[in-house]
């Protein structure tokens, strides 16, 4: 489970991100809070793009914060490490089109393999060819 401050940066995620959504850490059914409205659409739409991600690799992985980039752009960063495995947050969209396209994710010259936790109940899009560039 990702941690705040270490996995990413406090205030710099929505609960659908760090995986609250599916490990009981946000109310649906609660009163009022702020990013209320943007939380919902994102459970009711399933339009989370960005998701906590298992990242692994053959070498001892860089350490929290580490850009992960495919082809030199951008598509996440590293959070906690232990060894070779860890946590990364990226845009699922831009895994996919990558992974689809053979391309490497790259973390500081580490080639990183990026999967969905075994828990989780969410998935990588299925068409990713139309990546958006935000």
């Amino acid at each position: 489970i990702a941690e705040s401050g270490t996995d990413y940066p406090l205030g710099g995620a929505f609960p659908h991100d760090v995986l609250l959504d599916e490990t009981g850490g946000v109310g649906f059914r609660k009163g009022c809070y702020v990013g209320q409205e943007v939380v919902s659409r994102m459970q009711h739409r399933g339009t989370a793009r960005r998701r906590v991600l298992i990242a692994s690799a053959q070498v001892p992985l860089p350490g929290p914060g580490t850009e992960l980039t495919v082809a030199g752009r951008p598509v996440g960063t590293l959070g906690s490490t232990a060894g070779a495995t860890g946590l990364a947050i990226a845009r699922i969209d831009r895994v996919k089109a990558a992974l689809d396209a053979g391309q490497p994710i790259m973390a500081d010259g580490v080639t990183v393999s990026l999967a969905i936790p075994p828990f989780a109940k969410f998935g990588f899009p299925q068409d990713a060819a139309g990546v958006e560039e935000a």
